[in-house]
């Protein structure tokens, strides 16, 4: 694949497809040099994608991890932010009409809730997501959003993810998010933690139905399911 275009990895599906989740790796407010496939915030979302992989194979769920063309944000360019929309055309080139849900850690959390207004996505998982004051959340609308932050996170702001979960609600279908405690941004303290959330929100968006993991959340009154201790 050329150096100018992004990479993907696929985990297939058993059998026929069924849904596919897009996963979005981390960055920095600026780079532009490339990503290779050792980069700590590439390599940190494999797990995850083979995880969810695992969990959902068998009911037709397929697994893609994007590496971005370039390591930065890049403001006003928004580099990954073409890149996941880029991912998304060729999901759907490969599976019209199917259903999509995104997964992003830290800046590909916030890529993931710009491009959640694709028609294809039904749901966001935002782990540890940066998203700075005044953040747009009308990608989000209509969308389920689940938002997952480390109590003790240094790198992006758990505060600046309660504001925008708060503004996201009356916009998205359903917002929840959880504050995992003695966790900072690395996701590595309690990992099995962020995997147990996002298989049960993935799996549940994909399935329509309500899950066990996450039916508490979503039911909690607005104040207390936007700040779930866990």
């Amino acid at each position: 694949m050329s150096e100018a275009e992004p990479a993907v990895s696929v985990w297939p599906a058993r059998g026929r497809t069924e849904a596919v989740v897009l996963v979005l790796h981390g960055g920095a407010e600026r780079g532009t040099g490339s990503v290779p496939p050792w980069k700590l915030a590439f390599l940190r979302m494999v797990p995850i994608a083979r995880a969810l992989h695992r969990a959902g194979r068998q009911d037709g769920v397929e697994v893609r991890l994007l590496r971005n063309r370039r390591y930065g944000w890049n403001a006003p360019v928004l580099d990954p932010v073409d890149d996941a929309r880029w991912a998304l055309e060729r999901i759907r080139a490969d599976h019209p009409g199917l259903p999509v849900v995104l997964v992003g850690h830290s800046m590909g959390a916030r890529v993931a809730l710009r491009v959640a207004d694709d028609p294809a996505v039904g749901g966001v998982c935002a782990l540890a997501p940066w998203t700075p004051r005044g953040e747009p959340v009308d990608a989000v609308a209509g969308r389920s959003v689940l938002i997952v932050h480390g109590i003790r996170d240094r790198m992006t702001s758990p505060a600046e993810s309660h504001a925008f979960a708060e503004r996201a609600e009356g916009v998205a279908a359903r917002v929840a998010r959880f504050e995992i405690a003695h966790e900072g941004h690395a996701m590595l303290r309690r990992s099995p933690v962020w995997t147990r959330l996002t298989i049960a929100f993935t799996l549940e968006v994909l399935a329509g139905g309500m899950g066990d993991e996450l039916r508490g959340a979503w039911a909690a009154p607005g104040p207390e399911r936007l700040r779930i201790p866990v």
